[in-house]
Order: C-alpha cells, then sequence, then structure tokens
C-alpha cells in the first residue's frame, strides 16, 4: 500500500483563522475584520493505493475560484477573509493522470473529511467513484443553510448521490467512533469534530506507520502540540486535538493536515509525532 500528497494549488486566509485567540469579540468577526493575512499556504488532498483500488482523501480546490461569479462574493467570508491560487493544472484529476492514475475509470472511492470548497472542489473529477460524506456534514452543508455557512452546494456536480457514513460507536484506539474503509482495516475513518461539528478524519496503516490524514483538524502539526484550536471552530476542537495526541503517543503518527506547509518534509523524512 502506498499513499501520495496531490497539491492543488495554494490558500491564504487569515492569522486569526489558523489559531484561535482569546478575548470577547466573536471569533468569525475577527477573521474578517483582521489585517493580518497568514503565509499562503498548500492545498492537499491524498490518494492511497490500496489491493482494493485507488482511495482518493479530500478532492481539493478548482480553479474556477478564480473565475468571476464562482464565488459568492456577496458572502463575508468569500469577501474578506480567503483568496485562493490554484491553475487548471493544479486540480486533482490532471495531476492523477500525469500519475497514471484515471480519476474517472481507477479511483474506487473518495472520502470527503468535509465539505469546504477547498477540499471538495474537485469532486467533478470523480463520476465513477463511490464519495463517502458523513451524513450531517452534507446535511449542513446542503441548501441555503450551507451556503449561508460557507459552503458551496451550488457547485458540487448534479450527478453527486453521495454514500452517507454514520459512524458507529466503534472505539479505535483513543477514538470513541470509527468505520473502516478497507477490508483489512487498513484504512479507517475516526469521527474529528470541531473544524465543523462532524468533521472526520483518516488514518492509514503503512508497515507499522500511521498516516493521519487530518484535513482542518489543525493548520499546522504546532497548533497541535500546543493544542490550539482554529479560530472559526466548534467546542468540540480541543478534545479532538486531545484524541489525536493520545493516539500518537500509543501509534508512531505521521500528522498530515491540509494546509501544513512542512508535510513534504515529513513524509520524505517518516517524521512521527515527538512528545
Amino acid at each position: 500500500m502506498k499513499i501520495a500528497r496531490i497539491q492543488t494549488g495554494k490558500v491564504r486566509i487569515k492569522e486569526s483563522q489558523i489559531s484561535r485567540t482569546n478575548g470577547i469579540t466573536p471569533p468569525m468577526a475577527k477573521v474578517l475584520f483582521s489585517k493580518k493575512w497568514a503565509d499562503w499556504v498548500p492545498i492537499y488532498a491524498w490518494v492511497i493505493e490500496h489491493e482494493e483500488g485507488f482511495i482518493v482523501v479530500d478532492t481539493g480546490e478548482t480553479y474556477k475560484t478564480s473565475v468571476k461569479g464562482y464565488l459568492p462574493k456577496w458572502h463575508p467570508y468569500y469577501a474578506l477573509a480567503v483568496d485562493f491560487d490554484v491553475k487548471p493544472e493544479d486540480e486533482i484529476g490532471p495531476q492523477l493522470l500525469k500519475m497514471g492514475i484515471d480519476p474517472k475509470k481507477d479511483v474506487n472511492k473518495v472520502v470527503l473529511t468535509h465539505l469546504h470548497t477547498d477540499h471538495a472542489g474537485g469532486l467533478h473529477h470523480f463520476p465513477n467513484a463511490d464519495i463517502l460524506i458523513e451524513r450531517k456534514e452534507f446535511k449542513n452543508a446542503s441548501g441555503l443553510k450551507g451556503i449561508l455557512a460557507g459552503y458551496l452546494p451550488h457547485r458540487w456536480p448534479k450527478w453527486l448521490d453521495p454514500i452517507l457514513i454514520d459512524l458507529p460507536d466503534k472505539p479505535y484506539f483513543s477514538f470513541d467512533k470509527s468505520m473502516p474503509v478497507t477490508k483489512d482495516g487498513k484504512v479507517m475513518i475516526v469521527a474529528t469534530p470541531g473544524h465543523v461539528a462532524n468533521h472526520i478524519s483518516v488514518i492509514v496503516e503503512i508497515d507499522g506507520i500511521y498516516y493521519f490524514l487530518a484535513g482542518d483538524t489543525s493548520y499546522t502539526q504546532e497548533n497541535l502540540l500546543n493544542k490550539v484550536p482554529d479560530g472559526i471552530g466548534t467546542v468540540e476542537s480541543i478534545g479532538t486535538l486531545e484524541n489525536i495526541l493520545a493516539f500518537s503517543r500509543e501509534n508512531p503518527t505521521i500528522y498530515l493536515p491540509s494546509h501544513d506547509p512542512l508535510i513534504p518534509e515529513r513524509i520524505e523524512h517518516e517524521q512521527v509525532v515527538q512528545w
């Protein structure tokens, strides 16, 4: 089994979104009205080569974020708090083809950690795959309610008919809810609420090392180690960070959130979470 990262362009957000700070100002107000932008960071998606077929975790972003009218600029978050830099060749589909993987024929499953556009923007490349989405996350992201919350359901492919999953109360190490993606249990989904209420992550075990495909549980490993939640997450964020830390104490874990610029080095040198 192998795992590969795919960078689908870059994104820039506010520093106050990356790390939560104390104070009486509402968190989203801090994000919207702060003038302190963070550096540009990568947008990562993942492809797992398993004997059951190729599994993609998150689909990255689309170049259409730079096309006028694609993003709802009437929405304060898109107007004030995020920038994208994605070219057509950055999308996950063209990159998979360069790797010799046809997204329309060779990818069996796609697992989405959540439905924010930088994780679901490449969905259109996978019309024939099983798309696994947490049931409540799909409900929260759909329709007008989803648009107001910052999702882009009107940009999802019209053919989208996902497999909606409910994680059972089945413990997997420090996580209370989990389910296998593969029959051998080497690819697991675990519940990691925080960035959004029904966020999930994927853990891949390869030769005794656990690759933690973390989505947006935190933006950096440093924030994980310091138990610093992001600036817009739910009250469950710190509990999830503690669960990830507990997992990494029991298992050699390479932590791979979607926007950490140190990920290439971490993978190359198999740098596990250190204590």
